[in-house]
């Protein structure tokens, strides 16, 4: 009777769990549906991690519900507990062996996966690449097409079978660019410039995200990558250009206050934008998010209290010159130097 309600119970479990796998599998997740050569890779080396870990973890689980149900406790047993210790050296080979090639087998696939999804490296194609430059702002994307000479706003137009160099920083809080089925994320920084190669192998639409928290409106922190043709592509280049709408250098400040946006499509941008960008916030951290946005360092403090020149207005008089040398002794020696190195150059 007991096997028979354990037996009922298992059947109940699997029961529940093959449901829940197969109302899941209604729609499929965004990383195992690839629709570029990096995430195809990607997703080649998450099958094979999760094929090695089963390895171990399905024969280790067996044999401990086995151990279980084999030695369970009985009421009716009388039987007094004296173990006997023995050691085995196949056993020991076996239960240590088999994870230690797992782990060398790992780690090789890895390293060679590693280097070849270097974020950095270039796509082999006989197209030229395509370069986009991409800002994450408080809570937007800005992407720039330095070659065409336009820009967009949370959306992304992009050839098909063509290698796209993404240029990556932030004019404020870190974040994370990410299109699943494209390949994986990597960092926007402020005052720094990733790098990453991606590429579209089909025609359609992607989901583009933020993957890293960075506030309020971190939700709506997303956006589309649309793949089209290469017709299709010199079309859309062109309607954008045509559009009138300017990205100027006030629009940008403007753009890089915190809030949400809309899709936007600029007609032409700024040269150098996503250059000053990365620059002036590395030599301005803690200023404001916006290109151009200055911050006051302690030095920058100390320098305007003590390098002030006083006010061509009013002359001071005599008294008043007698009274302040008194007050300020420093600044009587400053003047006293700079006279004598007068005086020296006559």
């Amino acid at each position: 009777m007991k096997i028979a309600k354990i037996i009922r119970r298992f059947a109940g479990l699997a029961t529940m769990a093959g449901i829940a796998v197969m109302t899941s599998g209604c729609q499929s997740i965004a990383v195992f549906d690839p629709k570029g050569p990096i995430g195809a890779q990607q997703k080649d080396l998450i099958y094979f991690t999760m094929l090695l870990c089963l390895i171990v973890m399905v024969p280790v689980l067996l044999l401990a519900a086995w151990i279980v149900w084999r030695y369970r406790d009985k009421k009716d047993n009388k039987a007094a507990y004296h173990p006997k210790w023995e050691h085995s050296t196949k056993l020991e080979t076996i239960w240590w062996g088999i994870p230690i090639v797992v782990i060398i087998v790992l780690g090789i696939v890895t390293a060679r996966y590693t280097y070849d999804l270097d974020p950095a490296k270039p796509i082999e194609s006989d197209v030229k690449p395509i370069t986009i430059q991409v800002t994450s702002l408080d809570w937007k994307w800005l992407f720039q097409y330095p070659e065409q000479g336009i820009a967009t706003v949370n959306y992304l137009v992009i050839p098909e079978d063509t290698p796209i160099k993404f240029e990556l920083t932030s004019d404020g809080p870190m974040n994370s660019f990410w299109v699943p089925q494209l390949g994986g994320m990597i960092y926007t920084m402020s005052g720094m410039s990733t790098t990453l190669h991606l590429q579209a192998d089909e025609l359609g639409e992607f989901m583009g995200s933020g993957a890293n928290f960075s506030g309020r409106e971190f939700a709506k922190m997303s956006f589309t990558v649309k793949s089209v043709s290469q017709d299709e592509f010199g079309k859309w280049e062109k309607q954008a250009a045509a559009s009138g709408n300017a990205l100027t250098e006030e629009g940008y400040q403007k753009l890089a206050k915190p809030g949400t946006s809309d899709k936007l499509t600029y007609a032409s941008i700024p040269e150098g934008l996503f250059h000053r960008i990365v620059h002036d916030y590395s030599m301005n951290r803690g200023a404001p998010a916006g290109m151009g946005q200055k911050a006051t360092t302690l030095s920058d403090e100390h320098a305007l209290g003590t390098d002030e020149e006083p006010s061509t207005e009013e002359q001071p008089s005599k008294d008043d010159t007698k009274s302040s040398t008194n007050e300020t002794p420093q600044d009587n020696h400053s003047d006293h130097d700079h006279m004598d190195g007068m005086d020296m150059t006559k």
